[in-house]
């Protein structure tokens, strides 16, 4: 498989323009003068159709705005669970991932599929931070897939338009609104220290929510949605988090509680494995016996037999 080959061979930090190698499109404007030192600003036309990438992570925060299409845009953390979002035109997305993570995407409709990434530098972070805030570390930022803010896209659209002024962008103005953005951003989407996306793992009493919910419907579908709401979070970060707190993706950890149950049904019970299995969420016997058998390295029956 040389395409997961490459992939892996891939880098795990990168800078906002080295980004660029690993997403397939066309730059259509971008703001090298001067007046830009603060910040990074590119406008791409991108492909209709963009099969899975590893994206890097990057140190700088990063927005990227849907300037026009619409689209459905997957992500998951590696060997996660895909999670879409449906963007249009004004919608946003906001990451300072500090590991890399998959990405695809599919466009709805004939409007080219067109984004405008602005990565803000590190530096006039802290300077903002340390002005608003008064704080010398900048504080860490909630991640988000498909928002919506008038505010901000308010001043992305100027941005926008210094950077297609040909040159003619005022280096005072794109100052300006380069703080007034760091200010929004830190005022706005700051991440409290209880629920901060960017801990290490999960907070305790939301993992024990969830697996607690798991728990409760082993016999149902294993919903995502459902299951990310339950803890007051969006699909792809408490993805992210929960992987890193129990070492398993949401629905990886879910086969191992449904094993797990099955276990205790077919030792401690005489239910016949056609009702455990169903109990457990698998409608087909032939299903439950060879995911049973993958993780345990027994069918159901041997198990039973001991």
């Amino acid at each position: 498989m040389p395409e997961l080959e490459e992939a892996t061979a891939r880098p795990e930090r990168t800078s906002p323009l080295g980004l660029e190698q690993y997403i397939a499109g066309r730059t259509l404007v971008s703001g090298d003068s001067p007046a830009w030192n603060d910040m990074f600003v590119q406008v791409y036309s991108r492909l209709n159709k963009q099969e899975p990438f590893l994206v890097p992570a990057v140190a700088e925060p990063l927005i990227v705005w849907v300037m026009s299409g619409e689209a459905v845009v997957e992500e998951r953390d590696l060997d996660g669970d895909w999670v879409a979002n449906t963007v249009t035109v004004g919608d946003f997305f906001l990451t300072r991932s500090p590991t890399p993570y998959e990405m695809r995407w599919r466009a709805i409709g004939e409007a080219p599929f067109q984004v405008m990434h602005l990565y803000l530098s590190v530096p006039l972070f802290e300077r903002v931070a340390y002005d608003v805030l008064g704080c010398a570390a900048p504080p860490a930022l909630r991640d988000i897939s498909g928002g919506k803010d008038t505010q901000l896209s308010h001043l992305l659209a100027l941005i926008h338009q210094e950077l297609a002024s040909e040159g003619k962008g005022s280096q005072l103005f794109i100052q300006g609104l380069t703080q007034s953005l760091v200010v929004h951003l830190i005022r706005n989407y700051a991440a409290s220290d209880a629920a901060d996306d960017r801990q290490n793992a999960l907070p305790g009493f939301k993992l024990r929510r969830a697996v607690a919910h798991l728990e409760q419907h082993l016999a149902e579908p294993f919903n995502l949605a459902q299951l990310a709401e339950t803890v007051g979070m969006s699909e792809f970060h408490f993805s992210r988090l929960f992987k890193k707190a129990t070492g398993l993706s949401p629905s990886r950890y879910s086969i191992r509680q449904r094993v797990a149950r099955a276990q205790l049904l077919l030792q401690e019970t005489d239910t016949s494995i056609i009702e455990i299995g169903m109990s457990v969420g698998y409608s087909s016997p032939s299903h439950f016996a060879q995911v049973f058998r993958r993780e345990t390295g027994l069918p159901p029956s041997h198990y039973r037999r001991g």
